[in-house]
């Protein structure tokens, strides 16, 4: 029996923080590991090895800074974890292993004005023939990740009013989700899990304090702060979208008038253009215009970029983050958004945070909050299991004590 303080429990407790670095960052090299730990470098390479011996690693050769070194990543069957994305119109679904790569990744779209039960449903009949088709052990299951667009309370993991699935506020999605699939489920909302999905495979990859925003049927925000989602007590940090920027605007959804989200969602911004462009456009269409030259949908994209950079002005001067990255559709406009972004964020926020920040456009497109879904259930999973279930766990439970 291992007691507090013993030279098994320390030894145990390195192995579940290397375990527990390699698994949030995919992979890294040993180096990176003892800074990421605090642990010296002997000490890594013994637990390195142990872990690999245990088959709950893999060890391949690789260079950093022009040296070589071995690149540390824990065993492609290790696990399973799923992400599952419920978008505006679509649904989503990704399957990947602890070593951060996606092994399969399909979306299809979905009707908003349908119930609960049926969204549930098509999304347990998604990840059932994506298993089936990927050949997945479901005992190697580890959790599942799940994105909704709409606030999640922390408390009670229930989904707060939202005119986006009206159909769904008052519904607990993990519970439903994980009745249906039988393994753990984590939920947040589609702006949080575009910031983890930035965080670690895209545009904010080594940042700790950035500010996802995802401008699409609304307008929210994801905040990282120390490399950490920032929630807030009650789930609801990061809706940016009702920042007001003129009180006498138009009348947003949440009753208030003139927030950011009314001169910037897609439901506002698309009948300026619909007279000479049609009521079919949509943003994707708008942006691909713009980048095409068109005029009118030009200065639109430009103004929307301007309130946006306002809104980011005030997290500059309430958060100070070192980089924010736009995600939607909006994001493919390039320079045409980011440059007016960059013209209010200058002139609005302080000025030593403004030279801070860097703006930049997400790098993963629509994928980004399927493999935040998937970082989410990542990050969720313990490292116990991992231990225990391979040689490592094993030996331990042989061995008394290790140097």
């Amino acid at each position: 029996m291992e007691t507090p303080g013993s030279q098994s429990s320390l030894h145990r407790a390195n192995l579940e923080r290397v375990v527990r670095a390699v698994r949030l960052a995919g992979s890294l090299t040993q180096a990176e590991i003892a800074r990421t730990t605090g642990l010296s470098a002997a000490t890594v390479s013994n637990i390195v090895r142990e872990l690999k011996d245990g088959g709950t690693v893999e060890v391949t050769p690789t260079s950093a800074g022009g040296r070589r070194a071995r690149s540390v990543s824990l065993s492609g069957d290790a696990g399973i974890v799923i992400g599952v994305d419920f978008g505006h119109t679509h649904l989503r679904v990704a399957i990947g292993n602890l070593a951060h790569q996606v092994l399969a990744e399909e979306s299809e779209p979905l009707d908003v004005d349908a119930s609960s039960n049926q969204g549930f449903d098509r999304a347990e009949q998604l990840v059932t023939r994506l298993i089936e088709a990927t050949g997945v052990d479901r005992t190697k299951i580890a959790g599942v990740g799940l994105g909704v667009p709409g606030p999640i309370d922390v408390e009670s993991g229930t989904l707060g009013s939202t005119s986006i699935l009206p159909g769904w506020t008052g519904t607990k999605p993990a519970e439903e989700l994980r009745g249906r699939l039988g393994v753990p489920v984590h939920v947040d909302n589609d702006a949080n899990l575009g910031a983890l999905g930035e965080m670690v495979w895209g545009s904010g990859r080594g940042v700790r304090d950035l500010a996802y925003i995802k401008v699409a049927s609304g307008v929210g925000a994801g905040l990282v702060i120390n490399g950490k989602i920032y929630r807030g007590p009650g789930g609801t940090a990061g809706e940016i979208g009702h920042i007001t920027l003129d009180e006498s605007g138009p009348v947003c959804r949440c009753g208030n008038r003139g927030c950011l989200e009314t001169f910037a969602a897609a439901r506002y911004v698309l009948p300026l253009l619909q007279s000479s462009h049609g009521t079919d456009l949509t943003m994707e269409g708008v942006v691909r215009l713009a980048r095409d030259g068109d005029p009118g949908c030009r200065r639109v994209i430009a103004d929307v970029g301007r309130h946006i950079g306002s809104g980011v002005a005030n997290l500059c001067n309430l958060l100070n983050p070192s980089r924010v990255v736009l995600g939607g559709d909006l994001a493919e406009a390039g320079e045409l958004v980011l440059g007016p972004i960059r013209e209010s964020v200058g002139r609005y926020a302080i000025p030593s945070a403004a030279r801070q920040l860097s703006v930049l456009p997400g790098a993963l497109g629509g994928r980004a909050e399927v493999l935040g879904a998937l970082a989410l259930a990542l990050s969720e999973m313990g490292d116990s299991t991992l231990l225990d279930g391979t040689a490592v766990g094993a030996l331990q439970a042989a061995t008394p004590a290790f140097t």
